[in-house]
């Protein structure tokens, strides 16, 4: 993986361009020519059945992202909580957050257990947490 871009706090988020810059955006257009032609037809049959799919696409559009996002959020907990019970013979703290959990998968084996004493004790938010990994250990699968 020579050719991956050095991950930072700066530069970790990522898109997915078929889904955020075609998928996404077509069906936003596909909905709002879909009220338009509504009023045009004056509320036809057709032009009710053409919103009633555009609606379904946005929908479907929304909850394939929610969907893919949770189960990976799912299995970046599991991951880490055996990642942290492998460095120290302990599972994570159950008062750790999700999104405590995700931003703590940036962080390197050697700061991991210690991070997540501190993050549990302060409970600091998942920007903080990004922010104060010293070594950064790059997530370049996430969607």
């Amino acid at each position: 993986m020579s050719n991956v871009k050095t991950q930072s706090y700066e530069n970790h988020g990522q898109y997915a361009p078929l889904y955020h810059f075609i998928l996404a955006p077509i069906a936003l257009i596909l909905f709002i020519a879909s009220i338009v032609h509504i009023f045009k037809e004056q509320f036809s049959f057709s032009s009710l059945l053409i919103f009633g799919l555009s609606v379904c696409v946005v929908l479907m559009v929304a909850v394939v992202r929610q969907f893919a996002t949770k189960l990976q959020d799912r299995s970046i907990v599991h991951e880490e909580n055996f990642r942290h019970f492998r460095l120290t013979g302990k599972p994570l703290d159950t008062k750790l957050s999700v999104q405590q959990i995700i931003a703590l998968r940036f962080a390197e084996d050697d700061g991991f257990p210690a991070l997540c004493v501190k993050a549990t004790e302060a409970g600091m938010d998942s920007r903080t947490i990004k922010k104060s990994i010293t070594k950064w250990r790059a997530d370049h699968n996430r969607v």
